[in-house]
């Protein structure tokens, strides 16, 4: 693990650290945001961001807004690449498949197979290693995302509970088997048999693992360019089956950029230290 990056970042430092991954079978790099507490050694909660389609390790520390109110609350941020790159690994033909689209699955198609293994390198890899390389409370792990990493943050967490203690979005695609990104992304990377998307598909997840978190959060803003893609009311109608309580808030004139994150991220921040902290 290389230090390729460090910005000191109210009163704590903001780095991003290059390593060989092993599940990815390339280089990879990840964000980490170390409150003042956790330069001093002291065990922090942790939660684990992941980015939307085209976003790399860094997006989130120059657009989110979110140290601040992270060095208040003595959190880690986690922010991993959103796929495997280099010359090596395979690209897609749009911007929606390939580098910078990774979808957090274990892709088993070729030509994704050999390197898009983003799931376990979230889960598994980088998670391992964080714990393992800073003061990271094991107990106090939650997982948050917007978009793609919405996605994400909801099925690794239904998939992991051990792991990831909390979860929330903003603007996730909730039911990728019924939008066209997902069934882009699910096709390519897990063939055709729609029955084996439904293992990555959050809807579908929360109706076969049943209510396991205290609370969700997801944010949707109404004026998103995007709102069909994302299905909120199909997760909010599987988590009422399930029984699992949902703060599904939306909210006018909100699109689906960074703005629209900035605007509500002390409070998915704030929910986490509730929740992490039960």
């Amino acid at each position: 693990m290389q230090l390729v990056q460090s910005n000191q970042c109210f009163q704590g430092e903001q780095r991003i650290y290059s390593f060989d991954s092993v599940s990815l079978k390339t280089s990879s790099r990840f964000g980490i945001f170390l409150p003042e507490q956790a330069l001093k050694g002291q065990d922090c909660p942790a939660l684990f961001y992941l980015a939307g389609l085209t976003c790399t390790e860094e997006t989130f520390a120059i657009k989110a807004h979110a140290q601040r109110m992270a060095a208040q609350l003595g959190f880690i941020l986690i922010t991993p690449d959103t796929s495997p790159r280099g010359d090596e690994v395979a690209k897609g033909d749009h911007w929606d498949i390939g580098q910078g689209a990774g979808f957090y699955i274990n892709a088993v198609q070729e030509p994704w197979a050999e390197h898009f293994q983003m799931e376990s390198f979230v889960a598994d890899e980088l998670y391992a290693l964080v714990l393992a390389q800073f003061p990271i409370c094991s107990e106090q792990v939650g997982i948050f995302g917007h978009s793609m990493g919405g996605h994400g943050a909801l099925t690794l967490a239904l998939k992991y509970p051990e792991k990831f203690k909390s979860v929330s979005a903003f603007a996730p695609i909730c039911a990728p088997s019924q939008c066209p990104w997902g069934e882009k992304a699910f096709t390519h990377y897990l063939g055709a048999d729609q029955t084996v998307w439904q293992a990555h598909d959050a809807a579908a997840l929360i109706q076969s693992k049943g209510a396991l978190f205290q609370d969700i959060l997801i944010d949707q803003g109404l004026s998103d360019q995007f709102y069909s893609q994302l299905n909120p009311a199909l997760f909010r109608e599987a988590c009422i089956k399930a029984g699992q309580k949902l703060t599904l808030r939306e909210h006018e004139a909100y699109d689906h950029g960074y703005y629209f994150i900035q605007s509500f991220m002390d409070d998915h921040l704030q929910f986490h230290a509730v929740q992490l902290q039960s």
